[in-house]
């Protein structure tokens, strides 16, 4: 749902610089649930007894048990049996194999029933969206754009997935929002094939590649599936050759890593709002966070969308990168190197002097900028911008990835100041030489007003990346990380309201 706000539309910064608020304001919706698997306990002892509890059903009592659970919750779920299936096969290998086969097909659903949970993804807040344009502009009026916004959607525990909503952006820079469907699905997740030489360098990284990483990776092709690793380790499991702590340590670090790089695949018939890119591996257990999605042109013209996030497995972080051509078949790949720290990565869209650009931000203060010859290893970061201003003293950082003007590269930022407050301002980097900073806002571009400061995470505006058309950049923004909005300006206004480096 889309509501306008009650509040006047603009706040004037300075006298040469006008942000016109949009009326929209994007609402979430604690209806959107999506069927998710549950271990419950994490405990397989747990897991063989509550299936045993089921076994002892009489058989006339499973049939009116699951015809109960689907008539309760089918009108939620766009494939109920589907999800209650692939919940089932998660727990199969806790039952006997000779009562596997003895399985009626109403029991193994009703098995999946029972591990399973709804969960109500932005029931906490929807927040912290960017913007790019659509794949697919076909029958779109002249003048107009069609967009995707990605939106991080928090639910119960704090849990954070990634969300899609589209629309159109009139000539005259308005925007219209698609209704959002009040069904969410997750996608089938797919096992990639594997490359030796940047598995091992990977696990270089991670402090992993000791004896039992290199015995493991020797033993397997250049290319490989998980199948083939975990056959391997199944085979050194069943034959140690080294000591067992050691062998332990070394299978999860290489499980993790490979359950960390897979590929999603949505239906295509699927509305774009009902994709929901909900945690996979151990290492998103607490969330997917802050997508940066960009609009990427190849050496050969072609049109690709990264995205970069964060992983949070409620202890740490590991950054992470997305790739689309379409929305509905993602790549997701760690990101390695020695500069890969911290949050804030953004990636330029496109190659500059042949080589991919990024914005990070390494020590949590100020604005990095990183050079690589490859999309997934980064290396060295230099600082470009330190806080300077009273509003962004305690921290800077981009807001979403840099913007290709005829001035230069535009860059939304956003600064901490007092009370943790979170403003966001813009930067100018020279088009061919962006390590210069050649132009800055000594003002917030954007702060919180008075009706704006409530939420979830208070006195905060923020955005993961904004948009061009034609003269003028569209921001979506959250509101205390509770609901995004949108606001824009005039790109020559902002320029010009800039103090030159």
């Amino acid at each position: 749902m889309h509501r306008s706000k009650n509040e006047q539309h603009s706040e004037t910064i300075s006298t040469a610089l006008n942000v016109d608020r949009k009326s929209q304001t994007i609402e979430r919706d604690s209806t959107r649930v999506i069927c998710r698997f549950l271990m419950h306990g994490g405990d397989p002892a747990r897991a063989k007894s509550i299936i045993n509890r089921i076994f002892k059903l009489d058989q006339s009592e499973v049939k009116p048990l699951l015809d109960h659970v689907l008539e309760e919750f089918s009108d939620r779920h766009l494939n109920l049996r589907q999800i209650l299936d692939n919940h089932y096969r998660l727990v199969r290998n806790y039952i006997p194999v000779e009562d596997v086969t003895c399985l009626s097909r109403e029991q193994e659903l009703l098995i999946g029933a029972y591990f399973s949970m709804e969960y109500a993804i932005e029931s906490a807040a929807l927040f912290n969206p960017s913007i790019v344009p659509h794949p697919d502009q076909t029958g779109v009026e002249k003048g107009s754009l069609r967009f995707i916004m990605s939106l991080r959607a928090v639910g119960e525990g704090h849990i954070s997935s990634m969300v899609f909503r589209s629309g159109i952006i009139s000539r005259e820079g308005e925007l219209t929002f698609d209704p959002p469907s009040s069904y969410v699905d997750t996608p089938e997740v797919l096992n990639p094939v594997y490359y030796r030489h940047l598995f091992y360098v990977k696990l270089r990284e991670m402090g992993t590649c000791n004896s039992v990483a290199e015995y493991i990776l020797e033993k397997l092709p250049k290319e490989f599936s998980r199948e083939d690793l975990k056959n391997e380790i199944k085979a050194l499991s069943d034959e140690p050759k080294f000591p067992e702590k050691e062998q332990l340590k070394c299978f999860k670090d290489m499980q993790r890593l490979a359950d960390s790089n897979y590929e999603l695949n949505f239906h295509e018939d699927h509305d774009l709002s009902e994709r929901v890119i909900f945690p996979v591996s151990e290492e998103e257990s607490g969330g997917i966070e802050d997508a940066r999605f960009v609009q990427f042109r190849k050496d050969n013209g072609e049109l690709v969308y990264y995205g970069t996030y964060t992983a949070y497995d409620g202890k740490t972080i590991m950054p992470q990168l997305i790739e689309t051509y379409d929305f509905n078949h993602f790549k997701i790949n760690t990101l390695n190197g020695n500069a890969i720290k911290n949050k804030n990565l953004a990636l330029f869209p496109r190659k500059i002097n042949d080589q991919y650009v990024m914005l990070s931000r390494q020590d949590g203060e100020n604005n990095h900028i990183m050079f690589s010859d490859s999309i997934y290893f980064w290396q060295h970061s230099e600082i470009i911008q330190e806080p300077m201003e009273p509003w962004e003293l305690i921290q800077i950082g981009n807001c979403g990835s840099p913007i290709e003007t005829e001035y230069g590269w535009l860059v939304l930022t956003h600064g901490v100041g007092p009370i943790r407050t979170y403003s966001i301002g813009a930067i100018l980097l020279d088009l061919e030489d962006p390590t210069k900073v050649i132009g800055r806002l000594e003002d917030p571009l954007l702060r919180a007003m008075e009706e704006e400061r409530i939420g979830y995470v208070p006195n905060v505006v923020y955005t993961c990346g904004a948009l061009r058309h034609y003269d003028r950049l569209i921001i979506p923004y959250s509101m205390s990380d509770v609901q995004p909005a949108i606001a824009s300006v005039k790109i020559k206004e902002l320029v010009d309201a800039m103090k030159k480096s």
